[in-house]
């Protein structure tokens, strides 16, 4: 006779990927609308990826071969990749400003990746700063340094800038400027 812990490891093991999220989740699908690299609206509710703050549309980063491309759009284009490949699942962890503050997990074969850490840590986003220029989630400010030594996704760019830079706020602890 099989284990009962057995039986249930290996039920688990055999649920299909589609199956419905842990309770208090919810699915982050293609086809909602993105806003940037860190927000999205579905229906009428505003979302925001917490401690995570993506490139602004509009400001600009200068590739290798001189040309500039719009550092927001990059940001976006990976945080779509990400929702399309990984099917991300979120829970709300505060509301801010009229948002849903959300952490989500993407999966990658058989593991579960916070999409945060993964925007963050392939140089596509920034940790977010509070008003006294410190960050949000301090494992996102660690996860941010290492991208920038690696010079990983945006980093490899002399002009990226950290977002807060450009929204005036100061990082008292130092190093949020490239």
């Amino acid at each position: 006779m099989k284990s009962p812990a057995l039986f249930l490891s290996l039920t688990i093991g055999l649920t299909p990927a589609t199956a419905a999220p842990p309770e208090g989740y919810f699915e982050l699908k293609p086809g909602v609308t993105l806003e940037s690299g860190d927000s999205w609206r579905d229906g009428d509710q505003h979302f925001r990826l917490f401690g995570v703050q993506a490139c602004l549309r509009g400001t600009a980063y200068t590739d290798r071969s001189g040309a500039r491309h719009d550092c927001g759009e990059a940001s976006l284009a990976v945080f779509a990749a990400y929702i399309a490949d990984t099917g991300p699942v979120c829970a709300q962890v505060a509301k801010s400003a009229g948002a849903v503050l959300v952490s989500c997990y993407a999966t990658i074969g058989a593991d579960r990746l916070d999409l945060a850490n993964l925007m963050i840590s392939s140089g596509f986003a920034f940790a977010s700063l509070d008003g006294r220029g410190l960050p949000h989630h301090t494992p996102y400010a660690v996860v941010e340094q290492a991208a920038r030594e690696k010079k990983v996704g945006l980093w490899q760019f002399d002009d990226v800038q950290h977002p807060a830079l450009l929204l005036g706020q100061s990082a008292t602890r130092g190093s949020t400027s490239p």
